[in-house]
């Protein structure tokens, strides 16, 4: 059994993956502040969203890291 202090490998899951939930949306959030200033910079607007689909691929294979194939 783990110590007391000691997290087991689901738990260090789901904190990474809330971890990441908050950057994606922080990342959102950018992204809309950028967009709605009068003249977004093209590149730096690409690479944002192209982060945030990064870290929803890594959400993803978190997610599916953490629950159970059940054929039914």
């Amino acid at each position: 059994m783990n110590a007391p202090g000691e997290l087991n490998t689901e738990e260090m899951l789901r904190i990474r993956l809330e971890v990441l939930r908050r950057e994606h949306r922080d990342l959102d959030e950018a992204i809309h502040a950028l967009e709605i200033s009068g003249r977004p910079d093209a590149l730096t607007l690409r690479r944002l969203k192209k982060r945030k689909l990064a870290l929803k691929d890594q959400m993803a294979r978190l997610e599916d890291r953490l629950i159970p194939d059940i054929i039914a």
